[in-house]
């Protein structure tokens, strides 16, 4: 058992009868309640079954940039009407004093911010492996940020597999295991990759039907629904 960092607790989230997204995804008009107790913690569920929209509640209550990255990236990111702040309640045995914000779908604004504080300092870049983020491929600049920026904190992921090969991925779990046992991070990641749930000693809870459940790997519709398309692709394939 690897001992988790004192960051992150328990999570709530209580919206108000409203029937306008994002209020009346199941899952939220059912209530959140998730206690965390493993350094790493995997979110997972069907598209728009809430794993983002939880995962960007969070983000708004620790004041990260909803666009991607720290309380002290200011850029411009998407804003909607919808706020989950003042239904969200986070349970903080230590505060962190550092932290970030990964979501794949924006993370090209995000580069391109580093590069244009970097035209100013230069010394930016260091954070990043001395290079621009725009001069590395999609993958290479994700694992960048995770090897130069991520060790120590309470850091949230929004589908980090999103540029990064199978390889890639097998990589990504080495970098998270080998910065938990420092005992200084913690990690709420929302993912679709059966690889990364692979991983051992982490907690994975699924949304399914407007639920929220804690399972193991080989429960998940990932792990069996892959194992049978690879075992059988043919049958799959007839039926589409």
């Amino acid at each position: 058992m690897i001992k988790m960092v004192e960051y992150l607790s328990n999570l709530s989230i209580r919206v108000p009868a409203i029937d306008q997204y994002p209020y009346n995804i199941p899952v939220l008009k059912n209530g959140v309640k998730i206690e965390f107790d493993k350094a790493i913690t995997f979110v997972i569920g069907e598209n728009g079954s809430g794993k983002s929209t939880i995962l960007e509640a969070i983000a708004e209550k620790c004041g990260y940039n909803l666009s991607g990255g720290n309380k002290n990236h200011l850029y411009e990111h998407h804003r909607t009407e919808a706020t989950m702040y003042n239904f969200t309640t986070l349970g903080w045995i230590k505060k962190p004093y550092d932290g970030f914000f990964l979501r794949a779908e924006s993370f090209y604004d995000f580069a391109k911010y580093i590069d244009d504080m970097a035209e100013e300092s230069p010394s930016i870049l260091g954070g990043y492996g001395d290079k621009s983020l725009h001069k590395q491929s999609h993958g290479e600049s994700f694992l960048s940020l995770f090897n130069n920026k991520f060790d120590r904190g309470f850091f949230i992921l929004d589908e980090p597999e999103a540029a990064l090969s199978p390889i890639r991925q097998l990589s990504l779990i080495n970098v998270l295991n080998q910065l938990r046992k420092n005992g200084k991070v913690q990690f709420i990641i929302a993912t679709h990759s059966p690889i990364l749930l692979c991983m051992p000693d982490v907690n994975i809870l699924e949304i399914k039907d407007g639920q929220i459940s804690n399972i193991n790997y080989t429960e998940s519709e990932h792990y069996t629904m892959t194992k049978d398309f690879l075992n059988n692709p043919e049958l799959f394939l007839r039926h589409l």
